[in-house]
């Protein structure tokens, strides 16, 4: 699959990873920090901003998709950052780019399986404002606060709903996320990856529990770790310069 991509920057090759529900904006700040000495490569994942919908989605796909990029680009080494679900998916090039990988850097996410759910208001929200024709984000938005009641979460998501024709549209494919909300939630183990590896937690956030450092070290034994102090999930816009900070600082490990 093509991925939609930015290109920033000159030097080492630095690829940017976000979220679910996400596009390559929501790395917007660490991508300008890390311009200047860096070739920063930021993607839209498949069903996700402008990159194409797919009925297939597991993280080998996703996986696969970025390096196509990579290689499009005629790049051999390069290193990741990835957020929440792209942090998974940056997990996944571990094994699929072993050799290729020189940091590998986790935001807010484990390589495990999350049992709880925890997006069914979100996919109500969103398909509520699909039920009706939409002309402007505020139309949308109420529609929205039906079952999101957290307005920077509504602000979030908005940012993906995008004009189309005479009318608006989620550039995400709603649908296809529902159907594959288990795989999205799941995880299979990967083969322990060796190189330079960095979890970075969000203080408050629930994603990295104690329970969960068993599987982080079973599959990347040389794992440092690093936490935000009065951050969630959101740690990189809560905290950027704190973030960016961290990442410049584990980049220029030999």
């Amino acid at each position: 699959m093509n991925l939609h991509y930015r290109v920033e920057g000159q030097g080492k090759a630095i690829v940017l990873i976000h979220g679910l529900f996400g596009s390559l904006d929501n790395l917007g700040l660490l991508a300008r920090s890390l311009k200047d000495n860096y070739k920063v490569i930021s993607v839209d994942l498949r069903n996700h901003g402008k990159s194409a919908h797919t009925d297939t989605f597991t993280y080998q796909d996703m996986a696969n998709d970025v390096l196509a990029v990579i290689d499009e680009l005629n790049i051999e080494q390069f290193s990741v950052v990835g957020h929440s679900m792209g942090g998974k998916v940056a997990m996944a090039l571990s094994e699929v780019a072993t050799t290729r990988l020189d940091h590998l850097m986790i935001l807010d996410m484990a390589p495990v399986h999350y049992h709880v759910h925890r997006h069914e208001n979100v996919f109500a929200g969103l398909r509520e404002v699909a039920k009706h024709t939409v002309h402007k984000r505020s139309e949308a938005e109420v529609y929205l606060a039906k079952h999101v009641l957290e307005p920077g979460v509504r602000q979030f998501l908005l940012k993906s709903f995008a004009k189309d024709g005479d009318s608006y549209n989620w550039r995400f494919n709603v649908e296809g996320l529902i159907a594959n909300y288990a795989t999205i939630m799941g995880w299979n183990d990967v083969l322990p990856f060796e190189g330079k590896t960095l979890f970075i937690k969000g203080q408050e956030s629930e994603y990295i529990l104690p329970e969960h450092r068993e599987k982080i070290a079973q599959q990347f034994p040389h794992a440092k770790a690093h936490m935000v102090a009065n951050t969630g999930h959101w740690l990189h816009a809560e905290k950027p310069e704190t973030v960016n900070r961290i990442i410049l600082s584990f980049l220029q490990r030999p």
